[in-house]
């Protein structure tokens, strides 16, 4: 994949998640064994899972906004730079607001799709974040 059509891949890949109306939308931009794994968790491995862990974002943060930030070459690999903007107000939600950054650490397939995308944000941040003072 050139770096133009990356772009516009990473661009949609954003807007998926915010767009709050299909969880597998998101899902689709990854293999059909394709992995996603955030701050060394076990991997969430395959579309119907990856989706249910976008449905629960987007339950809890039904106002989430996600930008693309830039990408960064990594050898074989690419870096998804993000930032999440959103209100926890999803079932025993804190009613915070949150704004963290992060990236994804892309491996892309030959079919253009995310073979395996390992996430990293500052867990103790959105964590303070969330369960601090509510904010304005």
């Amino acid at each position: 994949m050139n770096s133009e059509n990356l772009t516009d891949f990473a661009k949609r890949y954003a807007e998926a998640w915010w767009s709050q109306d299909d969880p597998e939308r998101v899902a689709a931009f990854f293999a059909r064994d394709g992995s996603l794994s955030v701050n060394n968790s076990p991997p969430a491995v395959g579309r119907a899972v990856i989706a249910e862990i976008a449905r629960r974002f987007m339950r809890d943060f039904s106002d989430m906004i996600v930008t693309f930030d830039r990408l960064e070459p990594r050898g074989d690999r690419t870096a998804f730079h993000w930032t999440l903007t959103a209100t926890n107000t999803g079932p025993g939600g804190t009613g915070n607001r949150v704004r963290i950054s992060g990236y994804e650490l892309w491996k892309i397939d030959n079919e253009g799709l995310i073979a395996e995308s390992k996430g990293h944000f500052d867990a103790a941040d959105y964590n303070r974040q969330l369960k601090g003072p509510k904010m304005p």
